[in-house]
């Protein structure tokens, strides 16, 4: 049976008669400055840039702020789901919270796309075939970040990482990178989300001896312990380096070229890398006075997808649109030759960055000196290895 004669019976269907996109995000925490209300503006700029309409009804956007917290995730997740005929729900920073949101559209069959969280288990156990991890995961940064930085004799490695799902996931993920590569893994050190005073974690990092303290956090707990290494001036003793496995180039205007420059970073868009994410960029910038991080670029690249399937499948029933969305390549100024796999997985290439230095930035928001692209296929958990029940084996 075609992709088409499938979904004859969900045809010019639009569930109450409008197509409503909820931006689930952080609007006052930790993870503001990366998604936040950022991720609210690319949204309705994909809305507004489709013409509004799908297919001749009306595209709305709500928004709401989950707090970091999954129970208040979970809970507006089904209070949209249940009461506004909400038929996708996106952003969702913070791994615990897309997780959390995941169940309930599973149980309401009802579309969620992941941007903002990046654990490896959103397509692995936990995947769903009403999930997509879309923007970036921990299996990506690892291969990028910390096959660099072993590659070039940091074979030795110490962990500061945040306690909760992202965070041991990206430890897990750049520790398997770095003992396939001949290096060491010496200990870490687990602090709770949003941490204070990251002194004793950085005592801990120092009395390993590590050559490599990899900083497994995110956002304003990766700018203040990067802060604090810096006072701790880990850096100008020259005998250990810091590697930043999530960086957003927030985190680095946040951190000045003074402090951050030579970390070495993976990210999956940056807005100058070419004519088309520059222009893309630009237009962010006059609607926020900030350059957009990979997190809210990829939220404008998934609606904008969503919403040509929506449209391309004549309905916003959840198994048609998905459907489509899987069977259609991801081209634009985020992705080129971008695919869903069966697991929910955006596969596309992602870039190995170094922060420039002072003198090395000329305009501002100039801050990446690309040292390579990341293909598909190397950045990528084979889906041979993935544990999702989706895939056939």
């Amino acid at each position: 049976m075609s992709l088409d004669m499938g979904i004859v019976a969900a045809q010019n269907m639009v569930s109450a008669g409008v197509v409503k996109i909820g931006v689930l995000t952080d609007m006052s925490g930790l993870y503001s400055d990366i998604a936040g209300q950022g991720s609210v503006v690319a949204v309705k700029m994909a809305v507004e840039d489709f013409g509004g309409k799908v297919p001749g009804h009306p595209i709305q956007v709500v928004s709401a702020d989950h707090q970091n917290k999954a129970d208040v995730a979970a809970g507006k997740a089904r209070e949209w789901l249940d009461t506004q005929q909400v038929d996708m729900i996106t952003d969702l920073v913070n791994s615990s919270t897309a997780l959390s949101v995941i169940e309930i559209g599973r149980q309401k069959n009802r579309m969620v796309i992941v941007n903002g969280a990046a654990s490896t288990k959103l397509t692995n156990e936990n995947c769903s075939p009403i999930s997509i991890n879309y923007t970036y995961d921990t299996y990506a940064l690892a291969k990028g970040t910390a096959k660099a930085i072993t590659a070039q004799g940091g074979n030795s490695w110490f962990f500061i990482t945040a306690d909760y799902a992202f965070g041991h996931s990206l430890e897990k993920d750049a520790s398997a990178v770095v003992t396939a590569n001949g290096g060491k893994i010496l200990g870490a050190s687990r602090h709770p989300l949003n941490a204070s005073d990251f002194s004793s974690f950085l005592m801990q990092a120092q009395a390993s001896k590590a050559k490599v303290i990899g900083l497994a956090n995110g956002s304003g707990d990766n700018v203040n312990s990067i802060k604090a290494a810096n006072e701790f001036g880990l850096a100008r003793s020259g005998t250990q380096q810091l590697a930043a496995l999530l960086a957003f180039i927030t985190d680095i205007h946040s951190l000045k070229l003074n402090v951050a420059q030579g970390l070495l970073l993976t990210e999956s868009f940056y807005w100058d890398l070419d004519e088309d994410t520059r222009k893309w960029s630009k237009r962010f910038f006059d609607k926020t006075k900030r350059m957009p991080t990979m997190i809210q670029a990829g939220n404008y690249s998934s609606t904008m997808h969503y919403l040509k399937a929506v449209q391309a499948a004549g309905t916003d029933d959840t198994a048609a649109v998905m459907a489509r969305m899987k069977a259609t390549p991801v081209n634009d100024f985020f992705a080129h030759n971008g695919k869903i796999r069966e697991d929910g997985l955006m596969v596309h290439d992602y870039y190995l960055f170094q922060v420039k230095k002072p003198s090395e930035s000329k305009y501002p928001w100039d801050y990446y000196q690309l040292k390579s692209v990341i293909p598909a296929a190397a950045a990528t958990q084979p889906l041979s290895a993935s544990t999702c029940p989706l895939v056939k084996k």
